[in-house]
Formats: C-alpha cells, structure tokens, sequence
C-alpha cells in the first residue's frame, strides 16, 4: 500500500507541472479575450483606450440578440436530436452488443479519424443542388429536377452537426448505462416491473447524468460552430459563431469580435449552470 501510494504521489508530482502551464494557459486565453472586449479598435491588442462600445452594441442592436437566438435554437435542436438518437444506441452497447462491444464501440468512433471539415463537406456533396439525394430522388421519379431544399437551410446545419456530434453523446451515455448492474434490473423484473417500469424507474433516473453531460458537451461547441453554417446552412442559418468569424477575419474588429465571445461564453456559462441544476435534482431523486 505505501508504494502504490508512493507511485501515486509521484505521478501527481510528474503531471502538476504540465497541467499548471495547461491552466495557466487557458485563463490567459480567457483574460485576454475578456481585456480586448473592452478595447477600442485602435489595431492595437493589449495598450490603448478601453471602452464599453462593443458590449453596448450587442445588447442594443437587434441583429445580434436575433443571431444568439437562431444560434441558441438551432443548438438546441441539435442536443435534442442527438441525444435521442444517442441513447437507444448506448443502450444497445451497454445491454445487447455482447461480444460485439468492442468492434461496435470502434466503429462509433470512426469518425474521430477522419476531419470535422471533410465530414461537412462530405454532407453538403449528398445535400447539394446537384447531389447524392437530389439525384436518388429522380431515379426513384419522385420528382423531374433537382431542388435545392434540402441546402443551404437550418434543417442542413442541424442535420450536419447531429452527424458530426453523435458519438459525443453516445459514449457519455453508455459509460452511465454500463454502471447499472444486471442484478438491479434482474430484481426490479422478479418484483413484477414491466420493462417500461423498469426503464422509468431505474434506467433512466441512472443515466440521467450521462445524458445531462452528453447534451453539454454537444451544446457547447455547436452553439460556437460557424465552419458548418457557412458550407451547408446559408445567410438564413448564421450563427453567433459566424459572427465571431467575420468580425476576427474580414472586419479586422477583434476588439468586437471580442466582446461577441466574450457574451457567448456567459451564455454558455448559463447553460453548464443550469445542467448542473438539473443533474443536482435528478441526483435527489435517485
């Protein structure tokens, strides 16, 4: 016992350099995204006037409470559709796959090795004018000509970033699935549970948190994409994200772009906190 604890203390002592300068790192990013919120658009980054212009140009013009909004809604049903789509799959691995775990396991998480960029590509080739979908459905005479109503629309973002997030929902799940053991469900089964009381009443009020988490970490960074908006979505389906973009890209306002992720930060600061509220209260129950 003294030398796993001796190990212990020594590989803490070998990584607390790294994750200092990791930490150290991160708030750095963060005041500085914070300090030039408050700058003028001088072309200068860290010395100059200091203002509060860009967050009372967020909070006064319509355009971008509109965006947040259409970002906040599009994310949402990104999350919801995700998730739902997530869980009968974790549940899958975690009651059903058998010996068939790992290999399933390996292909959820295929599409790590490929680029976030190729992927959306990839869904604006089968969604385009001329495309994979639009030419299935005239060879099934379905219609005489392509239509361009599956591009360039919010149902492309959320149904791009939907694919492109899924396994970050499926593992959470299935890590909160797989910490149920099979003979609290052989019990409930026994004392005469039907399987949508048992699912009700134990399986879910379990994996709650790792549906909470799983949401989360598809929430947040879809609220921020813009990559996805900008090749399949069109000017009807900006982001907040796309927003940020331009004011760092072709405005060359850094200082506003600023200030704009700074306000998407506190959104999604609101968010992880109202999580947090609703894992607290599931936790209660349970």
């Amino acid at each position: 016992m003294r030398r796993l604890a001796n190990g212990a203390g020594f590989l803490s002592a070998m990584s607390l350099p790294g994750a200092l300068v990791t930490f150290g790192l991160v708030i750095f990013a963060l005041a500085l995204v914070l300090g030039l919120g408050f700058r003028v658009n001088d072309q200068g980054l860290l010395l100059g006037p200091l203002t509060l212009g860009n967050f009372a140009q967020i909070l006064t013009d319509p355009l971008y409470a509109r965006v947040m909004l259409r970002s906040l809604w599009i994310s949402g049903l990104v999350t919801l559709a995700t998730v739902v789509t997530a869980y009968p799959v974790a549940w899958y691995l975690a009651f059903r796959a058998g010996k068939h775990r790992g290999l399933l396991l390996f292909l959820v998480t295929l599409p790590f090795w490929t680029s976030y960029l190729l992927r959306v590509f990839a869904w604006k080739i089968v969604l385009a004018y001329n495309g994979v979908l639009n030419s299935a459905m005239i060879e099934l005479g379905l219609w005489d000509k392509p239509s361009m109503m599956f591009l360039n629309n919010p149902a492309a973002v959320v149904l791009t970033l939907a694919h492109a997030y899924a396994p970050f929902a499926i593992l959470p799940i299935y890590v909160a699935l797989q910490t149920i053991p099979a003979s609290l469900l052989e019990a409930g089964a026994d004392l005469g549970a039907t399987k949508a009381q048992l699912f009700r009443r134990v399986v879910l009020p379990i994996s709650m948190p790792g549906v909470l988490g799983g949401a989360l970490v598809v929430f947040v960074p879809t609220l921020g994409d813009y990559v996805t908006p900008s090749m399949v979505g069109g000017p009807a389906s900006t982001m907040i994200g796309t927003l940020i973009q331009a004011q760092f890209g072709k405005a060359n306002d850094w200082p506003f772009g600023a200030a704009l992720a700074t306000a998407t930060m506190l959104v999604i600061l609101i968010a992880v906190a109202l999580v947090r509220q609703a894992d607290r209260r599931w936790g209660s129950r349970t």
